[in-house]
């Protein structure tokens, strides 16, 4: 696995009505992708973007999910929200989801998964993720349980027009904004230790871990960023 540049921005707030956040990109070949944690309280929201520029042609091409651990204590989160960030769209659907509720089409879950991870977000199945794992809202497409490619997220320079086979179905351009409560105070992003981006439908399909900024430099993975601020 090849990495062509992983970069990892931590933003700490200095006031408790200040977000503090931490965001994993990764790009390999053609492939990029963004998730940012944000911590405001007890609350975590996670941002899932598809970052890629080429042009979707097949159900591989759809970001579907992304997987993450922490250090500590496990984590007990109830399933918030899922909604279209600002700007972002679905593409194939007869009309847009209302309020951009989407958390019918995806799910979350704590669980032993066999990549190692110990939390997952996903849109699909993945043989793991099932009806009582979705967020608020209701099915928009499919069967009710989060299963297949329909709304997945797409890449960013996507065309709907060239869309055939597989992609024949709803998928979302942009990204998706999850909220997950629960967190116990004084829960820090830096306990995030690393991520792992799921493609397509099955986890035999692309999938890659970046690992936090220690694991990434042990191992030699590429180019590591690390840029913290306070605000």
């Amino acid at each position: 696995m090849r990495f062509v540049a992983l970069a990892l921005a931590c933003a700490a707030g200095v006031s408790s009505s200040a977000l503090a956040s931490m965001t994993f990109n990764l790009a390999t070949g053609n492939r990029a992708a963004q998730v940012t944690f944000s911590v405001s309280g007890n609350n975590l929201q996670v941002t899932l973007t598809n970052t890629a520029t080429y042009d979707a042609t097949v159900p591989t091409d759809l970001l579907t999910a992304v997987f993450f651990n922490v250090n500590g204590a496990p984590l007990n989160l109830t399933r918030t929200s899922a909604i279209l960030s600002v700007g972002s769209t679905v593409y194939g659907a007869a009309s847009q989801p209302a309020s951009g509720i989407v958390g019918g089409e995806w799910a979350y879950k704590a669980a032993s998964f066999a990549n190692g991870f110990g939390y997952g977000i996903s849109s699909t199945g993945l043989g793991d993720f099932g009806s009582g794992d979705v967020f608020p809202g209701g099915n928009l497409a499919g069967p009710a349980d989060p299963d297949g490619p329909q709304y997945g997220i797409t890449t960013a320079g996507d065309n709907p027009a060239t869309h055939n086979g597989g992609l024949n179905t709803e998928i979302i351009h942009n990204s998706v904004d999850f909220v997950l409560a629960g967190l116990p105070n004084g829960f820090s992003e830096s306990s995030i230790t690393g991520v792992r981006f799921q493609y397509g439908t099955d986890y035999s399909e692309p999938g890659f871990t970046v690992p936090a900024p220690g694991a990434a430099a042990l191992l030699g993975l590429g180019s590591l960023v690390i840029a913290r601020r306070r605000r």
